[in-house]
């Protein structure tokens, strides 16, 4: 059984008016609407993400807000950064590392586009954490830590194994980051996963023109990432309007099922496995 909190944990008072949230891949998708939600709590925003129209618009729609231009995959520019936003702002309260990029491609894909996808959607993550958490973890002030993954790095579906690859990195590292931060914190600053489902952000329009019914918008997926944060979990895993909570229990243990009943790998794609895994789904 899953008890749930009777009141918020004491990480989520990070959340409150004059504390200050970073955020990163802020000028669209679930990162702007992440920021709104932060600015209609009262907090003071920053907007980080590659330069161009799209940060203008982003912090321009957010009063008071700040916007920083920076390339995540670049360390010492993103250790940078966070000397200079704290040097004039204080402390971070709010840490969310949310930039990714959807290329990639399979195995055998062009080795760029492996190092961009892996250099902005992991190791972006990893550069945020290490540049503005020690700070946050020294303090004594409540911090929350938000690291966006995907589903696509737990169930790994083929055909865009790089993307899979980051994704399951930043599981792994937001994973242990939970742990350090309890260790050092006693879960005064904690760390949070964010699994989005199926959601229509600009990376999605790309390929999309317009909304699927079965996708949630980025403000849906934000709604339920606060009400989920007040209760102090650790996976935030989405659903969608194609698919269910219930679904998704069931994908995510049947892909673990591949390595503690020895199936081959990704089994549930696999020709030998297809109709068991229909009849799993569907009992």
């Amino acid at each position: 059984m899953n008890d749930r909190p009777t009141a918020a944990p004491a990480s989520f008072q990070a959340i409150g008016a004059g504390n200050l949230a970073v955020v990163t891949g802020a000028a669209s998708g679930i990162g702007l609407a992440a920021a709104r939600a932060f600015a209609a709590a009262h907090m003071r925003v920053c907007l980080i993400d590659r330069e161009g129209e799209a940060l203008d618009a982003a912090v321009n729609a957010i009063e008071g807000a700040q916007s920083y231009a920076v390339d995540v995959a670049d360390r010492s520019a993103v250790a940078e950064l966070a000397q200079k936003i704290t040097g004039a702002l204080g402390p971070v309260s709010v840490l969310m590392n949310n930039a990714g990029v959807g290329s990639g491609g399979d195995v055998f894909a062009n080795p760029d586009a492996w190092a961009e996808v892996l250099g902005v959607n992991l190791l972006g993550v990893l550069n945020g954490v290490q540049s503005f958490v020690p700070a946050m973890a020294a303090g004594n002030r409540p911090g929350l830590v938000i690291n966006t993954g995907s589903k696509q790095g737990i169930t790994q579906p083929p055909g865009n194994t790089a993307y899979n690859v980051s994704k399951a990195g930043v599981k792994a590292l937001t994973e242990g980051l939970a742990h350090t931060l309890r260790e050092q914190t006693g879960s005064r600053v904690s760390a949070h996963l964010l699994i989005p489902g199926f959601t229509y952000t600009g990376m999605t329009a790309r390929r999309l023109p317009e909304q699927p019914p079965g996708a949630w918008t980025p403000e849906q997926v934000v709604e339920l990432m606060m009400a989920r944060l007040a209760q102090g979990d650790f996976y935030i895993l989405c659903p969608d309007n194609e698919t269910t909570p219930e679904q998704d229990a069931k994908r995510v243990a049947w892909a673990a099922g591949d390595l503690t009943e020895n199936r081959p790998a990704l089994s549930r794609w696999h020709p030998d496995w297809q109709a068991a895994f229909a009849l799993y789904m569907a009992a």
